[in-house]
């Protein structure tokens, strides 16, 4: 097996217990994310590779194929190597690469969980998703809540976390847009009184 040399905010299922809280949170939204799966997927910033593994043995009937795109050479290696499937593929790329497009393509679905923290634009990192979508796809995205956009928020590996309100508002572009909220692995509409920690935001180009 590859040995990662800094996991960071890795998830890595092989170095996890089954009942790490990061873990089993992840595995939610990708398993949230299979109904809106279809034709072309992509999973922008899949890290290890497990989810983009799971949504191709769970949706290989009804999609193309899906593709796994990291910016870190050294985990698209890992996921090469730890999840193969005929339905799949990984690449290094950058999501704020401006030739993105003429690079991957456009797919009919994009998944990126967990990733908007960590790019300094977000408004770009949306700008760069929908043009990667073909019209009538969906993107489904998630994030963790904070302070707000350019607020310090404590974690090494973000530059901010932004508010939930930010967050509602980010998807203007896309015709039509549904919001969740995450408490562990229940992903729901907003209960009154409940506290969510996470957003998970479905959007229609």
């Amino acid at each position: 097996m590859l040995v990662i040399a800094d996991t960071g905010e890795r998830v890595i299922p092989e170095l996890m217990k089954s009942t790490n809280t990061m873990l089993l949170e992840h595995t939610a939204r990708y398993y949230f994310s299979t109904p809106y799966v279809s034709g072309r997927v992509l999973d922008m910033a899949c890290g290890a590779g497990f989810g983009t593994h799971m949504v191709a043995k769970l949706c290989m009937k009804h999609m193309e194929g899906i593709v796994g795109a990291d910016r870190d050479p050294e985990i698209i290696e890992y996921a090469r190597a730890t999840y193969y499937h005929p339905s799949s593929s990984f690449v290094t790329i950058d999501v704020m690469d401006q030739d993105i497009v003429s690079k991957l393509g456009l797919f009919d679905t994009i998944l990126s969980f967990e990733t908007i923290e960590h790019v300094e634009d977000d408004r770009l990192f949306i700008q760069q998703l929908y043009s990667l979508l073909k019209p009538g796809g969906f993107l489904v995205i998630s994030t963790p809540f904070g302070k707000g956009r350019g607020v310090p928020c404590g974690q090494p590996f973000h530059y901010h976390q932004l508010s939930r309100e930010e967050f509602e508002s980010s998807f203007t572009m896309f015709q039509e847009v549904e919001m969740y909220y995450q408490r562990g692995v229940t992903i729901e509409p907003p209960r009154r009184d409940v506290y969510y920690p996470i957003g998970v935001a479905v959007c229609k180009k």
